[in-house]
Formats: C-alpha cells, sequence, structure tokens
C-alpha cells in the first residue's frame, strides 16, 4: 500500500507518517517498505485521472509498503486508530492470502481435470471415428471363388 493511501486510513497527513516512518527507519527494511523509483511514480501517476497529474502534490516517489510494513505502521503511530486500522488491514491481508491459497487449489483441481478429460476426449474421438469409418464402410463387390466351370461353344460338327 503507498504511504498517501495508508496516512488516509490512519487519519493523519502523509508528511505526518513518512516522518514517523523516518524517525524509525531501522524498522522498516527493505522488505516491509521501498520508494517507488521515478519511472514507476511516473506510470502510477499516468493511471489516475487527476487535472495536475505533472506534480499531484508530490515531492519525493511515494512510499510503498508491504504487509510487515504495515504491521510495523501500527507500532511507529501509537494512536488507538492507527491500531484499529491496522488490524483491519492485517485481516484483509490474511483473507487475501486465504483466497489466492484457495484459488490456486481450485486452479490446480481444475487443471487435473482438464488433463484427465482431454485424454478421455481423444479416446472418445478416437471411438467415434472407428463407428463413423464402420458405418460408412462399402463393400466392394466380391469376386466369385473356386472353381469356374467354362462353357464351350462349337460352331462346326460336334462328331469332329
Amino acid at each position: 500500500m503507498l504511504d498517501r493511501d495508508l496516512a488516509k486510513l490512519y487519519g493523519v497527513t502523509t508528511r505526518v507518517l513518512n516522518q514517523a516512518v523516518k524517525r524509525n527507519i531501522e524498522r522498516f527494511p527493505i522488505d516491509f517498505m521501498f520508494q517507488l523509483t521515478k519511472e514507476e511514480t511516473v506510470n502510477w501517476k499516468s493511471q489516475i485521472v487527476i487535472s495536475n497529474s505533472i506534480k499531484m502534490g508530490l515531492r519525493h516517489n511515494p512510499y510503498a509498503f508491504t504487509e510487515q510494513g504495515v504491521a510495523m505502521l501500527s507500532s511507529v503511530l501509537n494512536s488507538k486508530r492507527a491500531m484499529q486500522v491496522n488490524i483491519g488491514i492485517m485481516r484483509v491481508f490474511v483473507n487475501i492470502r486465504k483466497l489466492v491459497s484457495t484459488n490456486k487449489e481450485i486452479l490446480n483441481k481444475l487443471n487435473q481435470l482438464e488433463n484427465k478429460y482431454e485424454k478421455h476426449d481423444r479416446q472418445i474421438y478416437a471411438i467415434f471415428e472407428q463407428i463413423r469409418e464402420f458405418l460408412t464402410f462399402k463393400e466392394k463387390p466380391k469376386k466369385r471363388i473356386g472353381f469356374k466351370k467354362q462353357q464351350v461353344f462349337f460352331t462346326g460338327n460336334p462328331d469332329k
């Protein structure tokens, strides 16, 4: 989550939130909080429709907080509201994690079913092809086998 969004949730200004973080910077390693790069900030600003998209009130690139960073903010911002908001945010993170985990399991099951039925589809298709061949098979007229009696025609005298 971005610093400005967390500041709104905690009921403080972005400046106050960032000052509290800077005073306790040792509590925020790189996997808890990081600053967006210039390119990321430009890209982020281009996705937000605001009349003054050049500055947007930003003097520096915003900070982004991970789940652990958000949790750490509750110890830095020691107010009742900060703790309540933090509890709500942590519950959302836990629910998102559960949702992602559940979706992965469902996706796995779907992939297994798809592979299973894909194999069955090929087998069923082969069976139908055999049935079609059988139903459309036309027998060629069979040649008679065995002894063939030839008729001999005499054009002349049979006694000679």
